[in-house]
């Protein structure tokens, strides 16, 4: 299951975090974030502890989507010890994303 993450919570929650942390910055009117969701769903059942995978709502949770500069949906934002290694703009599929979680764990 995904992880949810807001402004209240990130700081503690991911940019603290020792794992892999792969944040999804999703809209409810954005047709390429419903189709992603399937995708990290299985991605998280997938990789186990190996990496967290959660989902910040950008309208709900402006601070956040602006300290990051996520300008398009989805953004997907790989972080591990506050350190952005990696971002990806757009839908991406199961085996691109994979492709940077293994580069990255």
């Amino acid at each position: 299951m995904l992880e949810q993450f807001t402004d209240a919570n990130f700081s503690g929650s991911v940019e603290c975090s020792a794992t892999l942390t792969l944040v999804d910055f999703w809209g409810e009117e954005c047709a390429p974030c419903r189709a992603l969701a399937p995708v990290l769903e299985q991605l998280a059942i997938e990789n186990g502890a190996a990496v967290r995978i959660g989902k910040v709502k950008v309208e709900d949770n402006p601070k956040t989507a602006t300290k990051y500069g996520v300008r398009g949906m989805p953004t997907m934002l790989f972080l591990k010890n506050g350190e952005i290694k990696e971002m990806l703009v757009g839908f991406r599929n199961k085996a691109a994303i994979q492709k940077v979680i293994d580069a990255h764990k």
